[in-house]
């Protein structure tokens, strides 16, 4: 795709975006109190916001011009904001993270697979050296300490001398058995073919029956070649089986892969040359500009003083350098606009001194003021749902305002290879040039205004501003040392190495497996919600892939992996002041080195209601106080998330375990669907070739129950070195795979139910979570007379409903189907 076609494309995104905007302004002020029109509303900002999210960002990606870049990318992580602000008043409003869009994306016309919300490739993009320099480090630390997982995985074994001598005896038994088998079929056949050959010899042979029986068998093969052809062409034109080379990568692809590189080479070009031309054209204007500038600011200057004198009677006071000094006067101003704001302040003065003259009022009665809340509260009630603001529309509308200004109609006839433009950078280095000269001008003219005074007026500076700015001075000074006390550094003497070193060796930081997100086959709806929150419960049975999100997350968002998993921790940095040396040293290399995921494995072991015996000794309770105080700690703009993983929830305290983890997602085991394509992959993965012998849609069915951790386990047990190199005459039967199945236990109906309950409950009730409610449904139960349709329901027992209401059920085991996810806690 050439610049061009990426340049068009931003521009209709562009477009798009602006009458969004529009939209949205409108609808800012309006008040609704229809639930299903809010949602609908909600809804399909949600999902045109997404689509110019995915054009933005492949155009970032793309496009080549630097000072485009700079507005795209702007504009971009306000769109991302926007989207996880509309996110979060869905969830408010219909207290769940799933919504069910089909009847918007059929007006809107578009498929299911375009609210997909891709990861920004910037993300890693733009730190790609940080984060190789980062893994060359943990791979020469964990070298050095004799830690490597590799080195490890192989590591031989030693067994007792009688176990070894009794594998010997059995390899070798089983080697002299397969010779004595070979040896014995080789006299057989001898026997058979001397046999055969003596019954020819004795029979006489018909040459047209012979060739008959050989025309017959070579047609009926020939047919059968030719109808298994038809066949197979008839399924790939219905589309039940994919075309030839459908798996092979295609040389169109391999061309856009190698235009994308060379693109990204030319990015990097120009943003190195637009980088230089910032720092020679900035040079240039104040070698040339500099001295006009600076004399057009004495005069200007120079000229308040004296329309200052001539209107007031006084000179002016000068402003100080922290209020921004004469660019506060000057800022876009006309020397006509500065005599009015003169005569204003002037006037204004006047008015608050007749002010000060007239008595105070007397203060209102406690009793008026609590009816005037009790007002205030029952008009915000009757005035029904409004938007809240957003934080990220003005940054949109800003860069929106710019586009429009700058980029919408610019002619770039002249510069085709997209380079940076110089006269751009002049429009913006004169500005800052001029803010650089202004402080100078300031200093000289602060000066020649005093000696004005002295010799005009002979006037003299106030000594209380002297002692204002003094008792200014004196409040900064208290507020610094309180904070000095509060953001103790307890190791203030060591470098950010050393203490990434210690944690690589202490296990408490640990390198990320090399997983993406895309490679996580399940609910999709765990991908969206993992990246977005401070702390963050991954719950479910074992083998559903928890551990594996987690590193996915990293890998993604290429951050530190710090394991503060009860096992983890046992033993290390022991006592009260070494639990405090650790979280210290832990939150400040996570800060310094962002992003970073701290993952607490088997999280329900930090909040055990009673520690078992045998686990006392480990102290699995070491965190439980000190998870709250560090998620307090962290602020809005640290990117560190807590991410835990359980399957075992109902051993924890249920008040203390809701408290530390903002999101409860409960990752279920696989449907049909997932199933079917965990099969396909994994068996692929492995060095498994899929032929029509191996029936994988027999496989998903029986396997209703199982997680991907068994059917990995499953793939690998039956695909040996031996039966990878023996598929070319054996193909793979299912058979195989369910035999190795058969000696694995499934995910109990008790124990999905316990899952269940503990998760949708805090306390004393529990939530009904709704499955699916269409549209048309809830405007139905908003209009019932007598409903509030803000009321939540509650019930003793968790009750799960599909489409229309009814209870969904798994056909296998009656449950409820497992697709859950518990918001905020509710009390």
């Amino acid at each position: 795709m050439s610049n061009a076609m990426y340049n068009k494309i931003w521009h209709q995104t562009q477009e798009a975006l602006n009458s969004l905007l529009d939209k949205e302004s409108e609808t800012m002020m309006e008040s609704q109190r229809n639930p299903g029109f809010i949602f609908q509303m909600l809804a399909t900002f949600y999902i045109k916001y997404v689509q110019i999210f995915r054009n933005l960002e492949n155009v970032y990606d793309q496009i080549v011009h630097p000072q485009k870049r700079l507005l795209i990318r702007k504009i971009l992580d306000g769109v991302m904001g926007r989207i996880l602000e509309l996110k979060n008043e869905m969830v408010e409003l219909e207290l769940t993270e799933f919504h069910y869009f089909d009847d918007i994306l059929q007006d809107l016309k578009l498929a299911p697979q375009q609210l997909d919300i891709p990861i920004p490739k910037y993300f890693l993009k733009e730190k790609l050296e940080v984060i190789k320099g980062r893994e060359k480090i943990l791979a020469q630390i964990l070298a050095d300490t004799g830690l490597d997982m590799a080195e490890k995985k192989y590591s031989v074994k030693s067994i007792p001398l009688e176990e070894a001598v009794k594998l010997i005896q059995i390899a070798e038994r089983a080697r002299q058995g397969r010779l004595r088998a070979m040896f014995m079929k080789q006299i057989f056949l001898q026997e058979y073919r001397a046999k055969q050959a003596k019954f020819l010899s004795e029979k006489v042979v018909d040459l047209e029956a012979a060739a008959l029986q050989i025309q017959k068998v070579w047609r009926g093969f020939h047919q059968h070649k030719k109808t298994e052809k038809l066949r197979q062409e008839e399924m790939i034109f219905l589309g039940m089986n994919p075309p030839p080379l459908f798996n092979e990568v295609s040389a169109t692809i391999i061309q856009a892969e190698k235009v994308t590189s060379l693109r990204n080479e030319v990015q990097m070009k120009h943003e190195e040359k637009y980088r230089e031309a910032l720092v020679t054209i900035k040079d240039d204007l104040k070698l040339i500009e500099g001295p006009d500038i600076k004399e057009n600011l004495q005069d200007q200057i120079r000229h308040w003083f004296i329309e200052c004198r001539n209107l007031t009677g006084t000179f002016p006071d000068y402003p100080h350098v922290e209020e921004g000094g004469s660019a506060i006067i000057f800022s876009n101003k006309t020397p006509q606009q500065v005599t009015e704001d003169i005569l204003a302040s002037q006037e204004e003065e006047e008015k608050n001194k007749k002010n000060k003259k007239k008595a105070k009022k007397p203060k209102k009665p406690k009793e008026d003021k609590e009816k005037k809340s009790t007002r205030e509260k029952s008009k915000e009630e009757d005035e029904g749902w409004k938007m809240s603001p957003s934080v990220f529309l003005p940054t949109m509308e800003e860069g929106n305002n710019v586009y429009k200004d700058m980029w919408r109609n610019r002619d770039e006839s002249w510069n085709f290879p997209q380079d940076h433009d110089p006269e751009l950078i002049k429009q913006e280095k004169r500005k800052e040039l001029e803010s650089e000269i202004r402080i100078q001008v300031d200093e000289l003219m602060r000066q020649e205004l005093k000696n004005l005074k002295l010799a005009v007026n002979r006037e003299k500076e106030q000594p209380v501003k002297a002692g204002k700015k003094k008792g200014g001075k004196k409040k900064k000074k208290g507020k610094t040392g309180k904070k000095g006390k509060k953001d103790t550094d307890l190791t203030a003497d060591r470098t950010i190495e050393s203490l990434y070193k210690e944690l690589v060796e202490e296990g408490l930081l640990i390198r990320a497996l090399n997983v993406n997100l895309s490679d996580y086959i399940g609910s999709a709806t765990v991908h969206e919600n993992a990246p977005l929150v401070k702390s963050l419960l991954l719950a479910g049975p074992s083998g559903v892939g928890k551990k594996m999100l987690v590193h996915a997350i990293c890998t993604e968002t290429g951050a530190n992996l710090f394991d503060l998993s009860a096992a983890n921790i046992a033993g290390k940095y022991p006592g009260k002041d070494g639990l405090q040396m650790m979280l210290h040293m832990v939150s400040k290399v996570a800060r310094q080195l962002q992003p970073s995921v701290v993952w607490i494995g088997d999280t329900e072991k930090t909040f055990y209601k009673k520690v078992p015996s045998a686990e006392r000794m480990m102290e699995p309770k070491r965190l439980k106080k000190q998870l709250p105080k560090i998620l307090r700690l962290l602020k809005p703009d640290d990117r560190i998330l807590i991410v835990g993983t359980t399957q075992r929830p109902f051993d924890a305290e249920l008040q203390s375990f809701c408290k530390v983890y903002q999101k409860i997602i409960l990752v279920p085991r696989p449907d049909y669907a997932s199933r079917f394509v965990l099969w396909k992959q994994i068996i692929q993965r492995n060095g498994g070739i899929i032929t029509n012998a191996l029936n994988i849609s027999c496989l998903a069915k029986v396997t209703d129950g199982f997680t991907q951790g068994h059917i990995v386990q499953v793939v690998k047990g039956v695909l040996t070195d031996r039966r990878i190199h023996r598929q070319n005459y054996k193909p793979l039967v299912a058979a195989e795979f369910v035999a190795a199945l058969t000696r694995m236990s499934p995910v109990y109906q008790e124990e999905e139910e316990s899952f269940k309950i503990i998760l949708t409950s805090t306390g004393e009730s529990s939530v009904i979570i709704k499955r699916g409610r269409s549209n048309q449904k809830r405007e139905q139960e908003s209009q019932q007379p007598g409903k509030d349709p803000w009321e939540l329901q509650v019930a003793p027992r968790c009750q799960f409903e599909d489409e229309g209401g009814a209870t969904s059920q798994d056909s296998r085991t009656g449950m409820p189907k497992p697709l859950w996810v518990k918001s905020e806690p509710w009390h």
